[in-house]
């Protein structure tokens, strides 16, 4: 029997300046000598792979900023990757970009390689906001790119924004949500500000003006509710779509399919195996090895099993759930589910189990108590 198609991910470190907030591993002044040296080594590594016959449905470049790279040097990674794997015909291909990083030009060179949905970081439409979370673009310089994008027949447009920030209100918020929404974008995902360690947010967390808990809370529930009264699907706890336009690469990892990732630090799954790339770029282009994990136990599998699942509006089907793992999900926690239920944090419909729009919001208290 023919595998499913897998996901690839491709990531492209690079930023003008490091965000406030951001951990993920991304450099900023890199010269163009090691930015040509990264994108031979990223081909290098892709064409590993190119006589194992896999087959793939969704590529996404993520970053830092994919978008600082020109759509000659995505369309030669793109060359590698449909020489090295029999790509679908109707596959999904993401590109994260920075406003005002892009031009009507680049969109358009970006769109002729074979990028077909983007996924732009606008995160708030107010100066303040974005000034504090280190972001280099304007909500005019968001407007542009995204009209640009329409013009050069992007139909597949995710727009990012962030909740819990600094200086932010309900109702500063409650503008921002209203603003994207007029735009009619397919795809929208909403993520609570994290305050992650090792970032100038972090060292300066005791100066900011926080939002309360109760706050944050009102603006995640005023994030479902205007998000789904205008037709979106709130399909996993952070993310809206149109009918159709899921993110599909997104939804390889929340149901622990395969992918396979490509450049520093990425991380794959495939064939039985978790396996890491190094974090350093001077690691990763000096061909440093994978680290290479046998899959966890049974026992952490199921716990991983759920807990992704269970991040869907789909939720966790009881049947396959004992199928794969031998043992029914109700067993031993009877009790909790019955609780849970009762407080309308989640529902169970015949054979599936699923967090409510409420649960969503206290998914983690949720599945520690669950898991």
């Amino acid at each position: 029997m023919k595998a499913n198609p897998i996901g690839l991910y491709v990531h492209l470190p690079f930023c003008k300046r490091k965000c406030n907030y951001c951990d993920f591993c991304s450099y900023t002044d890199i010269s163009s000598e090691v930015r040509r040296k990264y994108i031979e080594r990223l081909k290098a590594e892709i064409y590993e792979y190119s006589k194992k016959g896999i087959s793939a449905d969704t590529v996404f470049f993520g970053g830092g900023t994919p978008s600082l790279l020109t759509p000659s040097e995505i369309g030669e990674i793109l060359s590698a990757l449909r020489d090295s794997f029999d790509i679908s015909p109707c596959a999904e291909f993401t590109l994260e970009a920075n406003p005002g990083t892009v031009t009507e030009e680049s969109l358009r060179g970006y769109f002729e390689a074979g990028i077909n949905r983007l996924s732009f970081g606008l995160q708030s439409i107010h100066e303040n906001e974005l000034k504090i979370l280190g972001r280099i673009h304007s909500f005019e310089d968001f407007l542009s790119s995204y009209e640009a994008a329409r013009r050069v027949g992007c139909n597949n447009i995710s727009i990012d924004l962030m909740y819990g920030l600094p200086e932010q209100t309900v109702s500063s918020f409650e503008e921002t949500l209203r603003a994207v929404i007029s735009l009619a974008p397919e795809h929208i995902s909403v993520y609570g500000l994290i305050l992650e360690e090792g970032t100038p947010l972090f060292a300066k967390q005791k100066e900011l003006a926080l939002p309360s808990e109760d706050d944050e809370c009102d603006m995640y529930e005023l994030a479902a509710k205007l998000l789904c009264d205008v037709g979106y699907s709130h399909y996993e706890i952070s993310n809206y779509a149109r009918c159709s336009f899921e993110c599909k690469h997104n939804l390889k990892y929340w149901r622990a399919e395969e992918y396979l990732g490509f450049g520093v630090a990425a991380h794959s799954y495939f064939e039985g195996a978790r396996i890491y790339n190094p974090d350093s770029i001077e690691a990763y282009l000096s061909g440093e090895e994978h680290l290479v994990s046998e899959l966890p136990s049974r026992e952490e599998y199921a716990f991983e099993y759920a807990m992704l699942r269970l991040r869907l509006k789909e939720g966790l089907s009881l049947g396959e759930y004992e199928e794969l793992f031998g043992a029914p999900f109700r067993y031993g926690r009877e009790a909790k589910l019955c609780e849970l239920s009762k407080l309308g944090l989640i529902k169970m419909d015949k054979d599936r189990l699923s967090l409510t729009d409420q649960g969503f919001y206290v998914s983690n208290s949720i599945l520690s108590e669950l898991l």
